[in-house]
């Protein structure tokens, strides 16, 4: 009987490695799909932006002019040319420009998460696709005028 709860031990233990490990690496493949997406911006990088978001994309973003937020939406190609131009000057973003991801949930074929960038507040769900993690709807905003960072 020992022998065999012992068995049993191992194999409880063994699975649940691997599904840590599975976790993990799922997390770590969330991450790198909106690391291509903050990054490829900041970079200049517009094949960063094509390798981590679907051609579908839907985003919608709410920002600060004169007092007032005001709406706009984007498309793909609209965010690939953004990628290619916002940052060229290099005056919008550097090395110390915040790239915060937090990670609210993983499944097996959605996630969610919060980018906090310098423009602002992404917020992403992204889509498992041939096994690849992609950008799909993006709801963003500037930062609220009383939470402005410091450069």
């Amino acid at each position: 009987m020992r022998k065999l709860l012992l068995a049993v031990s191992m194999v409880v233990s063994t699975l649940f490695l691997i599904n840590m490990a599975k976790v993990e690496a799922e997390k770590q493949a969330v991450t790198e799909a909106v690391l291509d997406y903050v990054e490829g911006i900041y970079e200049v990088a517009p094949e960063r932006i094509e390798r981590s978001v679907s051609p579908n994309l839907a985003k919608r973003g709410y920002y600060m002019r004169d007092g007032a937020y005001n709406e706009t939406p984007m498309t793909y190609e609209q965010l690939v040319k953004l990628a290619a131009s916002w940052n060229k000057d290099g005056k919008r973003a550097n090395d110390k420009s915040p790239k915060k991801i937090d990670i609210f949930e993983i499944l097996d074929q959605t996630a969610t998460v919060k980018l906090t960038a310098e423009w602002g507040v992404d917020y992403m769900h992204l889509g498992k696709y041939d096994g690849k993690w992609k950008i799909v709807n993006v709801l963003w905003q500037s930062h609220p005028p009383a939470e402005k960072h410091d450069h």
